[in-house]
């Protein structure tokens, strides 16, 4: 999928003193929902971009260079992006160039810088004994995240997972898909080999579910809700798959027809 500029609506500001915008209850896009067999497909093609040469071999160096042109990348489009999360999320096209986009091209260079820096160390026992510890990638990583910030929770998932040699199936929010599929194509961009990424698209009840419960995902990462998280937990506790959850968002704020929206904001 590849978004331009001009493949977006033009968004109506409404020029009032609130300084509001408008908006309609057109369907903006469609996008495929990943069944099982799509899932089974994407966590084979991670376990082998896993084994190859091209991500294997790769020295930690080079794997933080494609995570510091990806920041690059997405900084060179983040008009298009801030547009894409106003028009899917409904947050604002201000909100989400002062905040989502500085984090998620900030979260990707961070971890781009970090990628040649998490190493073992020598341990000291005695002198008839040499203990060390050697860091190791998991190996594919599955990952899930929620609707709030579709493309800084992405970064958030991705960025560490990479930068320490991982492989991942990553499955974004029904509720918005567009953003992490723009993300797709400046992957590929930015010279990652076939594979090391695989975004899916679906309902938690079926994609979701054949996410965590697959044999070949060996760790999970999740945000979202802690009934989720707990099934998830469910899930992977068969086989002692490690799994790292992130539930309990709280403090929702409703505002009414009559607030100051100046002091809602």
């Amino acid at each position: 999928m590849s978004l331009s500029p001009s493949d977006l609506p033009a968004f109506s500001r409404c020029m009032t003193d609130k300084n509001t915008y408008k908006r309609t209850e057109k369907e903006i896009a469609s996008v495929h929902a990943a069944s099982s067999e799509d899932v089974d497909r994407a966590i084979r093609a991670a376990r082998a971009a896993f084994k190859a040469p091209t991500w294997k071999k790769l020295s930690a160096t080079d794997r933080g260079r494609l995570l510091v042109r990806l920041s690059e990348l997405i900084e060179e489009r983040k008009e298009l992006f801030a547009s894409i999360d106003a028009w899917d999320n409904g947050k604002t096209y201000e909100l989400a160039m002062e905040d989502d986009l500085p984090d998620s091209i900030g979260t990707f260079r961070y971890f781009g810088g970090w990628a040649d820096k998490s190493f073992g160390q020598t341990i000291e026992t005695s002198p008839e004994k040499f203990a060390y510890t050697l860091r190791q990638p998991y190996g594919v990583i599955g990952q899930i995240i929620p609707w709030n910030f579709p493309l800084a929770m992405a970064a958030w998932k991705l960025g560490p997972a990479l930068a320490c040699g991982n492989t991942v199936v990553i499955k974004a929010a029904e509720q918005t898909p567009l953003s992490i599929l723009v993300l797709a194509t400046l992957i590929k961009e930015a010279g990652f080999p076939p594979g090391v990424v695989n975004i899916i698209n679906g309902y938690g009840q079926e994609a979701g579910t054949a996410l965590t419960q697959h044999p070949l995902v060996d760790k999970l990462a999740f945000t979202g809700s802690t009934t989720t998280g707990a099934q998830i937990m469910k899930a992977a506790a068969p086989a002692l798959k490690e799994v790292l959850l992130e539930t309990g968002g709280k403090s929702p704020l409703i505002v009414f027809d009559d607030a100051d929206l100046d002091q809602a904001r």
